[in-house]
């Protein structure tokens, strides 16, 4: 007989992966070129070259024990670490060492090991609509009470009035993620400033820390110029996480970093929880080899003009059809407005098109639907059609 809390999650289980199996199942019925699969955000763009480089230099030259056994630290190797860290010094002048830097198993694998850091049971996390639903499983992990923010459906920008007003002497964390999954919007500097003010003010009210966390797999994935900013130079209590599964298409390799910077609030304990918090959460040490390979490939990207051509072609053609998008400047998703009310109903009807999406009530925001634009350009340009066959459902 499984657990109780696990009938909940069994019962609650990723309509994403749900609906990303029922496109393998209709793959197999109707020929993978014939379904239309937004469901995943799985990249549809290699590895950069140096990755694979970065793999057999790894394995050609040095020590295997070293690369495949255990890390002395759970905290990944030393100089990965100190490599990792002198990167971001670089890029955004902070002045991290290698000790603020935590390997994790990828961004989810990080936030699961601060959560068990932080949090005590009936501790609240704010999030702000729409969010990554799996936050709620992370949460609920560790016994935390999750809090939403209602979306602003006009910009996607945080509400700041519904958040000062829902913070409470209980309030433990705020997770932020920009660009955001699932609308791709970039939250401004001038959010990001004011937020920061709120959880100062309402810090010194309540005598308690708040500790900001900023999910961060899409960091690279901007378009136009758009400039993401980094939270740890507007907010001591600031923890990142990064996941490389987006910036170098690795996903499957699940590798990642927490980032815990000195002027955090008992950051030399957090530090330290955070270690032990990686070990007793079955992780041990992130993937040893990864570890070695990311280090050696900081200064690689994927290409992005893949999935920015992605992202003009499906957001210029479903507004030519009469849907109703915003234009995301990060990540690679479209939240599109469902047509209808209820936008299961609406999934369900783009189904019998052979077109998968997400309701937007997996993400806390009901009356949309996320579709993941990382496929592969033809997907796109061939669903066009059904999605106008779609469209003549709804706007006559």
């Amino acid at each position: 007989m499984i657990s109780k809390k696990m009938v909940n999650y069994v019962k609650n289980s990723s309509a994403i992966r749900a609906m990303f199996e029922e496109g393998n199942r209709m793959a197999a019925l109707y020929g993978k070129e014939n379904v239309y699969d937004f469901s995943l955000g799985n990249p549809n763009v290699a590895a950069p070259t140096a990755v694979k480089d970065a793999i057999w230099e790894i394995l050609d030259t040095e020590d295997p024990v070293l690369v495949h056994g255990y890390t002395n630290s759970n905290a990944g190797y030393e100089d990965v670490r100190a490599a990792v860290a002198a990167s971001l010094n670089e890029r955004f002048g902070t002045h991290f060492a290698a000790k603020n830097i935590l390997m994790t198993v990828g961004a989810a694998g990080g936030l699961n090991v601060i959560l068990k850091t932080i949090l005590d049971p009936g501790d609240e996390v704010i999030v702000f609509a729409p969010y990554f639903g799996e936050y709620r499983s992370y949460t609920a992990n560790y016994d935390g009470v999750l809090v939403e923010i209602s979306p602003d459906t006009e910009t996607f920008q945080p509400k700041l009035d519904e958040f000062e007003a829902k913070i409470t002497p209980k309030t433990k964390g705020v997770i932020v993620n920009t660009p955001n999954n699932p609308t791709g919007v970039v939250y401004s500097e001038a959010t990001i400033q004011k937020m920061a003010a709120i959880l100062e003010k309402k810090q010194k009210e309540y005598g308690t820390d708040i500790y900001l966390i900023s999910d961060e797999p899409y960091r690279e994935l901007v378009y136009d110029g758009a400039e993401v900013p980094y939270l740890t130079k507007y907010y001591a209590n600031t923890i990142v996480g990064y996941s490389y599964s987006k910036s170098l298409s690795l996903p499957g390799e699940r590798i990642g970093y927490l980032v815990i910077p000195d002027e955090a609030a008992d950051s030399e304990d957090l530090i330290s929880a955070a270690c032990v918090a990686n070990r007793i959460l079955g992780f041990v040490n992130a993937p040893t080899l990864q570890q070695r390979v990311v280090a050696k490939c900081l200064n690689e990207s994927t290409d992005i003009s893949f999935y920015d051509r992605n992202r003009e072609t499906l957001y210029q053609g479903l507004k030519e059809l009469g849907f109703e998008c915003i234009k995301p400047e990060g990540a690679f998703y479209l939240f599109v407005k469902s047509p209808t009310a209820d936008e299961k109903e609406f999934c369900a009807k783009a189904k019998e098109f052979h077109i998968l999406m997400v309701p937007g009530s997996s993400f806390g925001c009901p009356g949309f639907v996320r579709l993941a634009y990382c496929v592969a350009h033809e997907t796109i340009v061939n669903s066009l059609p059904k999605f106008a066959e779609l469209a003549e459902c709804y706007f006559k």
